[in-house]
């Protein structure tokens, strides 16, 4: 049975110089058994770009900071309170973030 819970996201300091850093905040089927999970990702500077094909959707929101993101060869720009929503098989390219920046994520299940 889920229980209510509370908790803090990991602090902006704690980012990685490169790459990221992905913390569970609400595991995979808490949400009434769903399959719903999400996460608070922190980035840092990508060494390359990072190709994408989930088997899951995935709503995403940048909290902080900025990342290029190619959706379907469209090249989104996306700065602080800006979301994507991302159907599962989508194929995207993570082309950069500036380090620092935080994401909100909600992934669940097709």
């Amino acid at each position: 049975m889920d229980r209510p819970a509370q908790g803090r996201l990991t602090d902006p300091a704690e980012a990685p110089a490169t790459g990221e850093q992905v913390h569970l905040v609400v595991p995979r089927g808490a949400a009434g058994g769903i399959g719903v999970a999400v996460e608070h990702v922190q980035s840092g500077s990508l060494g390359a770009p990072v190709p994408y094909e989930q088997d899951h959707s995935e709503w995403a929101l940048v909290l902080r900071g900025a990342a290029v993101l190619v959706v379907e060869g469209r090249e989104l720009h996306l700065v602080a309170r800006d979301w994507v929503w991302l159907p599962a098989g989508t194929p995207h390219v993570l082309v950069s973030t500036e380090p620092g920046t935080e994401w909100l994520t909600v992934r669940w299940p097709v």
